[in-house]
């Protein structure tokens, strides 16, 4: 079964804008490679300041998606993440279906 996941990446700030927007096409391919499907474009936030320093950087890159995928197919994702130096902070989370119907995403759930 299909479940649908909202995932925000925050990538390092010290990127110039093409190695940081090459990132979308990595993390689609690499949801496509687990089986699960990016679901529209995904929304580039662009380079904006963080509320506080993280690893005493002050700017990063933010990019959310909408994904659907099986369940626990984008744990190797989420572990690659945790490893790369480029991702700073990243958020998974699965989408309540009452929310899945309220975005309007659920044609493609089903």
């Amino acid at each position: 079964m299909m479940r649908a996941y909202e995932l925000m990446v925050i990538i390092e700030g010290d990127l110039d804008d093409t190695p940081a927007r090459a990132w979308i096409t990595s993390i689609t391919d690499a949801v496509t490679k687990a089986g699960g499907k990016v679901h529209g474009k995904p929304d580039w936030w662009g380079r904006r300041q963080f509320a506080y320093q993280i690893n005493k950087k002050d700017f990063g890159y933010y990019v959310v998606f909408h994904l659907f995928a099986p369940g626990g197919a984008l744990d190797e994702l989420e572990r690659s993440f945790r490893i790369a130096d480029d991702i700073v902070r990243h958020k998974l989370i699965r989408l309540p279906d009452a929310e899945v119907v309220r975005r309007g995403l659920v044609e493609t759930a089903a």
